[in-house]
């Protein structure tokens, strides 16, 4: 039993904002009164006190594109240690990626995950793959892994080229009612993955990524998206072309959603040039007119959720060439604290949205009892001292990885607890 007194509390889902103070048994919240109203002498007795004067407590943070590595890389990321990440920057719930090794497109592997996944003091849940192997020939048993307890599907790393292929997985998952996340980039239109084909590609002299590898796929994905009437994501959206076809997309239809990650709201191309392959990552960075869309596209709801796209790699791997080394950055510990200092504190979202953005919406879209606080709901929450101010070290993560462009940044926004399930699962110092 936990009573939580003093806090601001802050419920996207209700829209609620102001001074409560919370009982939570059980892993459920079973009150939540005005600041200061009495519980029974027996109830305050036996809980575990925590005065939240002068923080936020807001709902478990939800992110549902996150790169643990097993089966397969687990010296880069485990289930264990990914969790222990995750509840250190405030998410109680993550949906993994599959793109393991071996990945998760049968029952046997999606089984081990989500069983590692219950050892763990938060909320794992996982997508199964699109297509066998990965390979885009031929879409899964889906109505198995369904069955099985796959969150969803994704390819996340390589995308569905047939046409054919995507539009029958899309017309099962729809009759499923599972949401199908997409990784966009053609391919046939990139020289060098992870730098975009612009001012950072010229600095190397290579030939990068161009914008229109994620342009085509998005236009075409959304097309069939339409026809199908599936629950689709773009995931990790980075052109400002993208965001509007998503924009004029949803105009049409409510099955369309896009994520979008903290490192493409706040960095463009020249960090890729000043932190090298520590920025280097799919879709690359690009533009400041295309990291501004991004921010435009929070800002009106074209956007749906912000995900970090968490992808640990080993300090080896990363010191290789820029064109050798692989994609991609951790971002769980420093998701929040970057929403604030890059969305909240300059104006362009307020607390509720950002927290929206990261806790209720992704929860919608992946069906989940999270992103919420009420009485009777889940006990997933997070408390947090918004203006309070703290430094990335690169010694300092609880991920195994420290693959991250922000090492040496002072952040705003220190979380003090996480709680999941009625337990504190992370507590700062």
């Amino acid at each position: 039993m936990i009573y939580i007194t003093n806090g601001y509390v802050i419920d996207p889902k209700t829209r609620f904002e102001g001074y409560r103070d919370i009982l939570i048994e059980d892993g459920r919240i079973t009150a939540m009164v005005p600041q200061g109203t009495f519980l029974p002498g027996q109830q305050a007795e036996r809980a575990a006190h925590i005065d939240a004067a002068g923080k936020i407590v807001a709902p478990g943070l939800v992110d549902v594109h996150v790169h643990f590595r097993d089966p397969g890389f687990t010296y880069k990321e485990d289930i264990k240690s990914g969790a222990a990440a995750a509840a250190k920057g405030g998410f109680t719930s993550v949906v993994l990626m599959a793109n393991t090794k071996p990945p998760v497109d049968c029952e046997e592997t999606l089984s081990y995950v989500l069983e590692k996944g219950r050892e763990t003091g938060i909320h794992i849940y996982s997508c199964a793959n699109v297509t066998t192997g990965m390979k885009g020939q031929e879409p899964v048993d889906m109505e198995g892994l369904s069955q099985a307890g796959a969150a969803g599907f994704t390819d996340d790393g390589v995308p569905i080229l047939e046409e054919a292929v995507l539009r029958e997985a899309l017309r099962r998952a729809a009759k499923l009612q599972k949401p199908v996340s997409l990784h966009e980039e053609d391919p046939s239109c990139i020289t060098n993955n992870g730098i975009h084909a612009g001012k950072a590609a010229e600095y190397y002299g290579i030939g990068g990524s161009p914008r229109e590898a994620e342009i085509r796929m998005v236009e075409r994905d959304i097309r069939i998206a339409l026809e199908e009437g599936v629950d689709l994501s773009i995931q990790h959206i980075s052109t400002k072309e993208a965001v509007e076809l998503v924009r004029q997309a949803k105009k049409k239809s409510g099955h369309i959603w896009a994520e979008a990650t903290p490192h493409h709201f706040t960095l463009t191309q020249e960090a890729a040039i000043v932190h090298g392959t520590l920025a280097k990552m799919n879709p690359p960075l690009r533009e400041e007119e295309d990291r501004m869309a991004v921010i435009r596209g929070l800002q009106d709801g074209s956007i749906d959720m912000i995900a970090t796209d968490h992808a640990p790699h080993s300090a080896e791997e990363k010191a290789r060439p820029i064109t050798e080394a692989p994609s991609g950055i951790i971002g769980l510990e420093t998701a929040l604290s970057l929403g604030i200092r890059e969305l909240v504190n300059p104006g362009y979202l307020t607390m509720m949205e950002l927290i929206d953005k990261m806790s209720h919406m992704p929860a919608k879209l992946y069906h989940m009892e999270a992103g919420f606080l009420a009485e009777g709901g889940p006990a997933d929450l997070i408390i947090l001292e918004k203006d309070a101010v703290w430094q990335v070290e690169g010694d300092g993560f609880a991920s195994k990885a420290s693959n991250s462009p922000f090492i040496g940044e002072k952040m705003p926004g220190v979380i003090t607890d996480t709680i999941c399930g009625g337990r504190v699962v992370y507590h700062r110092g």
